[in-house]
């Protein structure tokens, strides 16, 4: 065995031994929230596709016959030829969402991140982001070689602290954190980091991966400057997006190497993504039900009331996580164990996330069964 083998087989054997190694699963998702794997056929809680739009007829129209008068791929950067026409209706469409003059897309979330953060501060600069930030925060705030500063999730008081006391070592200061936390599903004090923003002369970013679409938009959201999300949640498509000003994004498109130096989206996705933007701007009560069903979820486990699709049953040990994973999978529900690094350690959990398309009769057995699976066998 060679020394790269050795390597590989030595580190998969650690994550083996502490119930932490993953593996691909082929899942169809054709009739969401049913799902197929091998031959079973489960309902899925465990999808970020919110409003099921990935499925949707009108949205799979629009990205079929897209395709067929641009074609399958962009061909180039956008700053090349990948710039096809679709994408000045796309980002109009999110600044207004959004409540800002302009709009940039990326191609990921991921890519988003990695590429807004280093493009606006650099290594004399701050960047503070809450301990519970999705890891693209962390990896674009490393790019950027800013001094990074972690405040306690959700403490503003903690964050008010470190900004007294080194704010004024730095000339730009960034503020980064989710809106919607995708592990935890609660929700940022954005109407206060914006008041300790502006206070402190620091540039706000929210990450609304999870929000946009499906949770009321948060008090305070039209102070916060750099408006960042991704078109897979809710929207049921792919790519990232960045709402600012007209001058930020403009610096964007030359400053963010992750955009400068990656193929635009293919011409089907972006239709998909405008369609999906059009279906829930007219259907209003359809979006709301994702969150209404995972209120009635944690109602009936006497968990707090949820505040986003997103609900989290915190088991402990990655193993017992695991375990009962398997066990509702075998009830014929598809909920995914979340170990860590993804999550602390010891704060293995169960990820819960409640879709439009989901059946109240289904979520209450979903409900029953958890429910069972915790009760103590005397």
């Amino acid at each position: 065995m060679n020394s790269l083998e050795q390597f590989a087989a030595e580190k998969l054997s650690a994550l083996e031994r502490r119930a932490l190694r993953r593996q691909l699963q082929v899942t169809s998702r054709a009739r969401h929230p049913l799902v197929e794997r091998g031959e079973k056929t489960l309902i899925s809680f465990s999808c970020n596709d919110y409003l099921s739009l990935s499925v949707h007829p009108a949205v799979i129209e629009a990205a079929v016959e897209a395709t067929r008068l641009y074609g399958v791929g962009a061909g180039a950067s956008r700053l090349v030829t990948g710039n096809h026409p679709l994408y000045a209706a796309l980002e109009a469409r999110l600044a207004a969402a959004k409540g800002t003059e302009d709009s940039m897309v990326f191609g990921a979330g991921y890519l988003a991140n990695s590429g807004i953060i280093p493009a606006l501060i650099g290594q004399a600069d701050a960047i503070f982001v809450d301990e519970l930030a999705h890891a693209c925060i962390w990896a674009g705030a490393k790019l950027s070689a800013a001094k990074t500063i972690i405040f306690r999730h959700n403490d503003m008081a903690h964050l008010a602290e470190l900004l007294a006391v080194h704010r004024r070592d730095h000339e730009r200061v960034m503020i980064a954190t989710d809106t919607v936390f995708s592990m935890d599903g609660d929700l940022a004090p954005v109407a206060v980091l914006a008041d300790l923003a502006e206070a402190h002369d620091a540039w706000l970013m929210t990450d609304d991966a999870h929000g946009l679409g499906v949770v009321p938009k948060p008090e305070g959201a039209g102070r916060v400057p750099l408006q960042m999300g991704t078109l897979s949640k809710a929207i049921g498509a792919y790519g990232g997006y960045i709402c600012a000003s007209e001058n930020v994004v403009a610096l964007l498109r030359n400053r963010a190497r992750s955009f400068v130096y990656t193929t635009g989206l293919p011409p089907g996705t972006v239709a998909a993504a405008i369609a999906a933007l059009d279906f829930i701007a007219a259907n209003p009560g359809y979006a709301a039900r994702p969150l209404a069903l995972a209120g009635r979820f944690t109602a009936a486990l006497g968990l707090p009331e949820a505040t986003s699709p997103i609900v989290p049953l915190i088991v402990g040990g990655a193993a017992e996580a695991l375990n009962i994973s398997e066990q509702l999978q075998a009830a014929g529900f598809l909920v995914t164990a979340i170990r860590p690094p993804t999550v602390p350690e010891g704060t293995a959990r169960l990820r819960f996330t409640f879709t439009a398309a989901h059946q109240e009769d289904d979520l209450d057995r979903l409900a029953a069964t958890v429910k069972k699976l915790l009760t103590p066998r005397p």
